[in-house]
């Protein structure tokens, strides 16, 4: 916090304007907004970040967007760009400081996502103060799964993430152990930023977080829910 202003690091992202989608398309995407400093104490470890008492929020735009059978790119001015495996939570209904106790009324389902991070850039924009745009917010920063029925996953504080680079597994974690839940971050975002129907949140990612490279082959799933495949390729112009 900054006085009164909750530290928000802007950029602006999307998810489908119709939920129920079996798949996310670009064209309806709304907004996308991430959990900067959601996962569990050893994460923050990893990342040498203090555990915060609030979420701390950032933005990605609807370029960010990007689906299977399209690579992940790796930003020219980045050499060092890692995953990070996240729930994300799509909303079903429009809402304005929404309870904690309500928050589920408003969450029509899931998808599995990853925050594509250029980890050098964002170390110079901690150091400076500077807002995580250019290392959060990059044209396919935010691979995203097809939607899961909200049936699917009935309580989204108790399943696994995991995520494998060609083949060896990187990440793998339980929901219970993100700092904030579902219904938190649903209440504490909607009291800052309307949540519109197809807005989707993601929730902060578990241990496990490196680098990928070109050409490698990213694997990711909730369980035996859903499953999802991402190769890397870099810019070249």
């Amino acid at each position: 916090m900054r006085g009164n202003i909750p530290q928000l690091y802007a950029v602006a992202v999307a998810a489908p304007r119709t939920p129920t989608a079996q798949a996310f398309t670009r064209s309806d995407l709304k907004n996308i907004t991430n959990d900067g400093r959601g996962g569990g104490d050893v994460a923050y470890q990893e990342l040498n970040n203090a555990v915060p008492a609030e979420p701390v929020l950032f933005l990605k735009p609807p370029s960010a967007y990007v689906t299977e059978g399209s690579p992940i790119l790796v930003p020219r001015y980045s050499g060092n760009l890692h995953h990070e495996v996240e729930l994300g939570v799509v909303i079903g209904t429009r809402g304005t400081a929404i309870p904690q106790t309500s928050a589920m009324d408003h969450v029509a389902g899931y998808a599995l996502c990853l925050d594509m991070t250029a980890r050098d850039v964002q170390d110079v924009c901690k150091a400076k103060g500077l807002p995580w745009t250019l290392a959060k917010a990059f044209d396919t920063s935010c691979p995203v799964s097809g939607f899961i029925p909200k049936e699917r996953i009935p309580d989204p504080g108790d399943v696994t993430l995991w995520l494998k680079v060609n083949g060896q597994l990187r990440q793998e974690c339980r929901t219970d152990q993100m700092i904030f839940s579902v219904p938190r971050l649903v209440s504490y975002i909607s009291g800052i930023i309307t949540l519109e129907e197809g807005d989707l949140i993601l929730t902060g990612t578990p241990k496990g977080v490196a680098a990928v490279q070109e050409h490698d082959e990213l694997q990711a799933g909730i369980q035996d829910i859903i499953t999802m495949n991402f190769k890397v390729a870099r810019i070249n112009h």
